[in-house]
């Protein structure tokens, strides 16, 4: 078995990934990071760098922890909650760990909610994550 975790290199994010550690290792099965980053007009080549060596980085925290692990780029399909989704199913995953961020209720209107869409169609639990004041 297995669990999902979507990750985007912000506090909420790396919340969610804390989080997924601590599941897998206390429940001994794998962590499947999907990587839901979305480049547009902020995440420029030099931003783009900065997370790859940041997920270069967690592999190597991940496998020092001695937590067997896979880091998957989202699909192109342009949506992070179907990614995350079909990844979950296709692995028949054990959980999804989401990160939650607040948003008015006008920028949910505008851009949808992917935590929405997670919560009320994955075919198994999902655990929504809220960063805490630390990040």
């Amino acid at each position: 078995m297995t669990i999902v975790v979507g990750y985007v290199p912000t506090k909420e994010g790396r919340a969610a990934l804390r989080r997924a550690v601590q599941e897998c290792l206390a429940r001994g099965i794998g962590l499947v990071v999907v990587n839901t980053v979305r480049p547009g007009k902020s995440f420029d080549a030099e931003a783009s760098s900065s997370f790859d060596e940041e997920l270069r980085s967690l592999s190597g925290q991940l496998a020092a922890a001695g937590l067997t692990h896979e880091i998957r780029e989202s699909s192109t399909t342009g949506d992070a909650a179907e990614d995350l989704i079909a990844v979950a199913d296709e692995l028949n995953a054990e959980a999804i760990v989401i990160g939650l961020r607040r948003r008015t209720p006008v920028g949910k209107l505008i851009l949808g909610s992917n935590a929405q869409k997670i919560l009320l169609d994955a075919s198994c639990p999902v655990l929504a994550v809220k960063a805490g004041p630390e990040g």
